[in-house]
């Protein structure tokens, strides 16, 4: 291996534990956010403008090309409310009343909900022994999280639970129709297209919904909340994670995905002091199990052989490993 060579590796694994952190200290700062008293979607529209501008300059620095077809526009457009608007919502509003760290595993089962549901939409997808196996562990996963605090559990409680599976969810949709509906785009359009619609989307819910923005009291940590959710986990992290597939592929990528509960346990136990358990250990463990089994080549025979369609082309956007979500 060449000197530069060898520079450009290190880069790449910097960039890739740069991603991994930035994506799950976003936990971490929605809590904040969420504590210091920024209604729900005001926190994500000011979140998402920060996000905005850190990649709209960069797209226009690039001069990359914008799609033409107004049905591109109109995917894209459905791909931010699917993929940013509703799990957004749900994580931000789930995480008033469950701690970061619990929000960052509990959205690490993305995989696992995609594998049950891709069949259903995409014909060239298979339920296989890997997956059935994974989803399996993944599930066990989430009992061993979920049993030892049902007791202590409120009402507000099992509803957070409840919204952090449904963003899961959201982000499994959203992945599933990328890979049906979106193709050869270059991949910073979308993540500009889908910022830009939800900043749109959840700015006008914010007017209608929320306090009047001269009303909301803008503490100093929930600045620097949104500062950190816009500029680096919506903005800078998505450099970091194009550059990275570009070079590794979307396999290896989708590998950040597992250093995502890890950061936010860690986090939320340092800086809020969040509990670390031993089953929030163990149950970290088992739904990242649980997804490595999905993702791996062994058992992945189709239970049920399907006959190949051409819906979904083979260049299509998301084709491969499910993509790693931000908070």
């Amino acid at each position: 291996m060449t000197t530069s060579a060898r520079v450009d590796n290190r880069l790449l694994w910097f960039l890739f534990l740069a991603l991994g952190f930035m994506w799950g200290s976003s936990y971490l700062f929605i809590k904040i956010g969420v504590d210091a008293g920024l209604p729900t979607f005001t926190l994500i529209a000011l979140r998402l403008f920060f996000g905005l501008l850190v990649i709209g300059t960069v797209v226009a620095l690039a001069r990359e090309p914008l799609p033409r077809s107004r049905r591109t526009y109109g995917h894209l457009f459905v791909m931010a409310c699917i993929n940013i608007v509703l799990p957004f919502t749900l994580i931000t509003w789930g995480e008033q009343s469950i701690d970061s760290a619990v929000a960052s595993i509990l959205n690490s089962t993305v995989p696992l909900f995609v594998i049950v549901m891709a069949p259903l939409f995409l014909p060239d997808e298979s339920i296989t022994v890997n997956r059935l196996v994974g989803l399996a562990v993944g599930f066990v996963g989430v009992l061993v999280l979920f049993v030892p605090d049902l007791g202590a559990l409120k009402g507000n409680d099992v509803l957070g639970w409840l919204a952090l599976l449904g963003s899961a969810i959201a982000y499994a949709a959203g992945n599933i129709y990328a890979k049906r509906n979106v193709h050869g785009l270059r991949p910073m359009i979308p993540a500009l297209f889908q910022v830009g619609f939800a900043f749109l989307v959840t700015a006008v819910l914010a007017l209608v919904v929320d306090e009047p923005i001269g009303r909301v009291t803008l503490k100093p940590e929930a600045i620097f909340a949104v500062v950190w959710l816009g500029i680096l986990g919506s903005g800078f992290a998505y450099l970091c994670y194009f550059r990275v597939l570009r070079d590794w592929g979307a396999t290896r990528t989708a590998a950040v995905a597992y250093l995502l509960p890890v950061v936010g346990i860690i986090l939320g136990g340092l800086i809020v002091h969040e509990p670390i358990t031993a089953s929030r250990i163990l149950g970290t463990v088992l739904i990242i199990g649980g997804v490595a089994l999905v993702n791996s080549r062994y058992g992945s025979r189709p239970l049920v052989r399907r006959r190949a369609s051409s819906a979904v082309p083979a260049g299509s956007a998301g084709q491969g490993q499910v993509q790693p979500t931000d908070g």
